[in-house]
């Protein structure tokens, strides 16, 4: 099988989901709960588009980018296809995404599905320095993966070690489970700060005077 008939029946495989309504979209729900309203997000290996679809449809200035024309032809069949870019991460720097109608600052990038496991070495070690070129003071970079296959936890801690961006939560899957030595997935959130300040109401917050 040539790697394009792969590609061919992964997306006809998530297209044939897509249209029978199974759920792909508890990746967004998690990002859409750590952005601000209206926040531009940057989906790398968006695939089919399901995540920059749903992060649409809650307000924000989602943007998907993958390197592969077989999912993006179905991304652009299901939904909007002036929202998805064909780019590989080697590529992704402010200059070419601003040549390309891509925004070059975002609130959050997010790698779900296994992304991170089938980058090249060099499109791993990219990725530090692309978040921290391409997110804000408060955004932030999620990681969906498989916890301990290629470029899981361990080597995502590594990657990150040296940058400005630090490991602010860990959970096992896309509802806060507890990360633990025995989870078999992760979902990794990394950011510049900590304590992410400097949010605008209104955002579910009422203070009752004391």
């Amino acid at each position: 099988m040539s790697l394009s008939k792969g590609y061919d029946s992964y997306a006809a495989k998530m297209r044939s989901m897509t249209l029978t309504g199974t759920d792909l979209e508890t990746a967004a729900r998690f990002v859409d709960m750590l952005c601000p309203r209206g926040s531009r997000i940057l989906d790398i290996g968006c695939g089919i588009g399901n995540t920059v679809n749903a992060l649409r449809q809650k307000g924000h200035q989602a943007f998907g980018i993958d390197p592969t024309p077989e999912v993006l032809k179905v991304a652009g069949e299901l939904f909007n296809d002036a929202w998805f870019t064909q780019l590989a991460v080697d590529e992704l720097k402010a200059e070419v995404m601003h040549a390309r109608g891509l925004p070059v600052s975002f609130g959050a990038i997010v790698l779900a599905g296994n992304v991170p496991a089938f980058l090249s070495t060099k499109e791993f070690r990219k990725l530090s320095a692309i978040a921290q070129e391409l997110l804000n003071d408060t955004g932030v970079m999620i990681i969906g993966s498989t916890a301990r296959a290629r470029s899981g936890t361990v080597d995502q801690d590594d990657l990150f070690a040296d940058s400005r961006l630090q490991l602010v939560g860990r959970f096992s899957d896309w509802h806060l489970s507890p990360f633990d030595s025995t989870a078999q997935w992760s979902v990794s959130i990394y950011a510049k700060d900590r304590k992410r300040t400097g949010f605008k109401a209104p955002d579910g917050i009422f203070v009752l005077p004391v």
